[in-house]
């Protein structure tokens, strides 16, 4: 049964029913069938306990209603709580006629009271078979119709009122058994059934009845603080000092006993806003924002407002927590200062947020591109100043300054094979046969942004002059390394090689080339 909650009296009952049921296949002694009788008894006492437990419920009801000033609401919730006891009554009623049907239709009782029908196991399943006036078929429609009414008067989403009387088909119980495929309700319940125990079964079905009506009037005195309250969850809770604790220093915390009721969950609030509860326990969950100021530990105690209702009493209490200054940590070569138009990659990270830490960056004075790793960005300055604004999960952290450097031009260096030319001595004509020239990056610039200190010289010339004059034609070269015999075989000691740079580019983190300004780049070999 979805929408109600059997007592352990009804569970024990309608097991014996069953194993009885069961016992009838074997054509039990007229012993077994007196059983029935005894758990027909037991059944209508538990209907009558039944009916006395919801009366109670629903003056609990008209009690809440009036204590509140009988508000609009409350007063639609009283109509239909009585409504629904009503048609209770109209429905266990109904299921009653039929038990006096059973008695009278075989044969009424004895001059001592006895059941003068109870071995008859075929008029009362006839009775109920659709061929006769569809007896069975009435009160299958009555008993579903009970159920469908009181779903729709709940309105409950966590709950469902299932249909009371099934076919095989759509009953658990019976929708593999072969034997049972495709029975009606009426045939289930009563062909072949004896006296006491169709009277049984119908007894049965008033306590479900009656077990829809007390869950039903349960949620609508739950919806006018009309239920009773029971403290049965009972915790041990510890309220820490601090939840964080160093190692060597002291853990303090009180420990208290919390209790709540699974009958109910409080109504609950944070700052005026209602939360979610559950088992009891109200879910509190909000980003910290920064304070204006810290104390000298680097906390700041702020505090927020909880109340919690139960039933007419509202509970209320200032919380204090402290919130821990957010230091941004940089991690870089450069921790101080960026280079200009490169991409200088940065960990920046906030230790006091451990976990909960999910940053996202702003910037003034460039730009900056979101690394795939958890803090990591790389900004590219345009300015002489680069202010990096750090926030995480939407609130802001603070801000990181940065002063910007111009990129140190590279120092272009001219090799005779792999060895540089001595510009001071000079070099010997005849081991002059290839030149090499190389624009190396400064050695600071590099280990700290390799991506952005790839160099490479383009364009430069290398002329043969002896006195003001140059001999042959120059060498117009586009690679680093030129063969420069053919321009040797003219060459006399004394004569100088002229080499000038004409272009020198840097290719940066994105792959993109810029020429770079070094100005008048001439070197003056003399040759001996």
């Amino acid at each position: 049964m979805a929408g109600g909650k059997e007592t352990p009296r009804q569970k024990m009952i309608g097991m014996m029913y069953l194993v009885l049921t069961a016992l009838l296949a074997l054509n039990v002694s007229v012993t077994v069938l007196d059983k029935f009788i005894d758990i027909n008894n037991s059944l209508e006492v538990s209907v009558d306990a039944a009916k006395e437990q919801n009366g109670n419920t629903l003056r609990r009801i008209e009690n809440a209603v009036e204590e509140s000033g009988s508000r609009p609401n409350d007063v639609k919730i009283l109509d239909e709580a009585k409504e629904i006891r009503k048609r209770t009554r109209e429905m266990v009623a109904e299921l009653k006629t039929y038990k006096e049907t059973f008695i009278k239709i075989t044969g009424g009782y004895d001059e001592d009271g006895e059941m003068i029908g109870k071995t008859d196991y075929d008029r009362v399943g006839n009775y109920m078979m659709p061929e006769n006036e569809n007896n069975g078929i009435k009160l299958q429609k009555s008993l579903n119709e009970y159920a469908n009414f009181i779903d729709e008067t709940v309105a409950d989403s966590s709950i469902t009122f299932e249909p009371l009387a099934l076919d095989a088909n759509n009953n658990q119980r019976f929708k593999n058994d072969p034997n049972k495929k495709g029975m009606d309700w009426a045939t289930l319940e009563f062909m072949g059934a004896p006296t006491p125990a169709a009277m049984a079964t119908i007894s049965d079905y008033q306590n479900k009845v009656m077990a829809y009506e007390a869950r039903a009037l349960d949620i609508l005195a739950n919806r006018v603080g009309a239920q009773d309250l029971n403290f049965d969850l009972i915790r041990l809770v510890a309220l820490p000092e601090s939840k964080v604790v160093a190692a060597g220093a002291k853990y303090k915390a009180n420990l208290i006993v919390a209790a709540s009721s699974s009958a109910e969950d409080p109504e609950m609030t944070f700052n005026g806003n209602e939360i979610d509860v559950e088992n009891g326990a109200g879910k509190i969950e909000f980003t910290v924002s920064s304070a204006s100021s810290y104390g000298e530990e680097g906390t700041a105690r702020k505090t927020f407002e909880a109340t919690a209702k139960l039933k007419d009493s509202v509970y209320r209490e200032e919380i204090e927590y402290f919130v821990a200054e957010p230091i941004i940590q940089v991690q870089s070569a450069a921790l101080s200062q960026l280079y200009l138009n490169c991409g200088n990659e940065l960990d920046v990270l906030v230790p006091a947020l451990g976990t909960a830490y999910n940053p996202s960056f702003s910037v003034q004075g460039g730009s900056t591109i979101q690394g795939k790793e958890r803090g990591r960005v790389t900004i590219i300055p345009n300015a002489p100043k680069v202010t990096l604004g750090v926030s995480s999960g939407g609130t802001k952290i603070g801000n990181k300054v940065f002063s910007v450097r111009k990129i140190p031009k590279p120092d272009v260096q001219v090799f005779v094979g792999s060895k540089p030319v001595n510009l001071k001595q000079g070099e010997k004509a005849t081991a002059v046969r290839v030149l090499r020239v190389q624009a190396i990056a400064d050695e600071n610039f590099k280990a700290q942004l390799p991506k952005d200190a790839q160099y490479k010289v383009t364009r430069w010339t290398i002329t043969l002059a002896r006195g003001p004059r140059p001999v042959g034609q120059p060498i117009k070269a586009t690679s680093e390394t030129v063969n420069v015999s053919q321009l040797m075989a003219n060459a006399r000691p004394g004569d100088r090689l002229v080499v000038q740079v004409d272009q020198v580019l840097r290719r940066n983190f994105r792959g993109n080339t810029e020429e770079v300004a070094l100005g008048e780049q001439v070197f003056p070999i003399t040759l001996n």
